[in-house]
């Protein structure tokens, strides 16, 4: 598909009645929105393929929706320091930040770092966009050691006063997958949490009232990472046993 063609794609889907429902439904507020769900990008995303001129030309159309798709379309191996400070500061809503954070930021050779300097910007959704590529960090990163993710715990007590919605819930989100990788990092998260419970803000009570719910669940769904290390250590377990 080419530019064109892609475009009068998304304005078939048009519907301005999306736009009003995303709008009262989940607090999806965006310029320039034709409307268009994010199933329906999916199956335009797939019948494309990576191309990353495309989803450049695309994000720069200034569509709402050409935006989404271009998330879906780039290459997270290419993505450059540039291009995700040229992203990060138009976003306007969690959706088109959690979309980028998720798609390309999480997998990108400049998570980390973007991580930690983003975690302290005052836009809304580019302090998000910190804790969102965090959370999806601990999923698209299999095999670093717990010490990496412990050096994130001082940043999320730091940020859980704020009280911004958006806010909020991305650090209350990132606790909770960092303590969804493995049993130990479960056991730190836990201890944070309740550092966190002990702040004033109705923010961080939120937060750490919300994370120990989950991560106290007695069936917590935990990844292992790193499986050479805690999947292995299972399996001794049981054969011991």
């Amino acid at each position: 598909m080419i530019y064109n063609q892609v475009i009068e794609a998304l304005y078939d889907l048009q519907n301005s009645e999306k736009v009003i429902f995303k709008e009262k439904k989940f607090g999806i507020i965006s310029n320039n929105s034709l409307g268009i769900y994010h199933k329906d990008l999916k199956v335009i995303a797939k019948e494309i393929g990576s191309d990353n001129e495309l989803a450049l030309q695309l994000f720069d159309s200034g569509i709402y929706e050409a935006r989404l798709l271009c998330s879906k379309l780039f290459k997270p191996k290419d993505v450059t320091e540039n291009l995700m400070e040229k992203w990060v500061k138009t976003f306007e809503n969690w959706e088109i930040c959690d979309s980028f954070c998720m798609g390309l930021f999480s997998k990108s050779s400049f998570a980390f770092a973007k991580i930690i300097e983003w975690s302290t910007r005052k836009p809304e959704f580019e302090k998000r966009a910190a804790f969102a590529t965090l959370a999806s960090y601990c999923m698209a990163d299999k095999t670093s050691e717990n010490e990496l993710f412990e050096q994130f715990f001082p940043i999320i007590k730091l940020e859980a006063n704020d009280d911004r919605l958006y806010v909020k819930k991305a650090v209350n989100w990132a606790l909770r997958s960092i303590g969804k990788r493995n049993v130990d990092l479960n056991k730190r998260a836990i201890e944070v949490a309740n550092e966190i419970l002990k702040f004033e803000s109705k923010s961080a009570q939120w937060i750490a009232k919300n994370a120990l719910t989950e991560l106290q669940k007695e069936n917590v769904r935990m990844s292992d990472y790193p499986r050479d290390i805690y999947r292995i250590s299972v399996f001794k377990t049981i054969f011991k046993g």
